[in-house]
């Protein structure tokens, strides 16, 4: 069975861009893409960045036990790693890498157990995670507010994962993260 790398991290961690620079190291990992049931932004594409649908189908899908982890983040908005896509890509040979949110990280590696390696990614402290979410330019100044408040819960949950890498420095972060990454692998 291949091994699998779910990543965890509260918003404006640099988890994405760790992600990202780890997908391009040569390591066979496959990105598992998550259902919402929210609508694409700005250039988004079914089957990309999200596998969208509606509300209805999202609730058909979790009680036909489709979710190996989903939550609802705001009333209909549904956010979810499909089992199907495991499998799709697990059956393909390739090693499944989550980006998935503090709750599903921990839903899934309890799933999987020992198949699994999940890492946390740490932001240096509150103030540099608000200063790097402010710089996005992304989200209206109640986002951010709401999103700083979640991240307190995220951040009390990080023990539970099996590495915690604090992202102080992207590059070190980085090269970290392939070492943690590729120590598992070859174990």
């Amino acid at each position: 069975m291949n091994k699998l790398i779910i990543f965890s991290a509260p918003s404006g961690s640099g988890k994405s861009t760790i992600i990202n620079y780890l997908m391009k190291q040569g390591l066979d990992l496959a990105f598992s893409v998550s259902c919402t049931s929210r609508a694409p932004r700005g250039q988004e594409q079914n089957g990309v960045e999200y596998y969208f649908i509606t509300p209805e189908e999202f609730r058909q899908r979790i009680a036909n036990d489709e979710f190996l982890e989903y939550e609802e983040v705001y009333t209909d908005k549904f956010y979810g790693t499909l089992k199907s896509e495991v499998e799709r890509l697990s059956k393909a040979g390739h090693i499944v890498v989550f980006d998935v949110d503090v709750n599903g990280g921990m839903d899934i590696k309890q799933y999987y157990g020992e198949r699994a390696l999940s890492v946390f990614i740490q932001p240096p402290s509150v103030e540099e995670l608000r200063r790097r979410l402010e710089n996005r330019g992304t989200d209206a100044p109640e986002v951010i507010e709401k999103r700083i408040a979640r991240a307190a819960y995220e951040l009390s949950q990080a023990e539970n994962f099996d590495c915690i890498i604090v992202n102080d420095n992207l590059e070190a972060a980085q090269k970290e993260a392939l070492q943690v990454i590729t120590d598992f692998l070859n174990t």
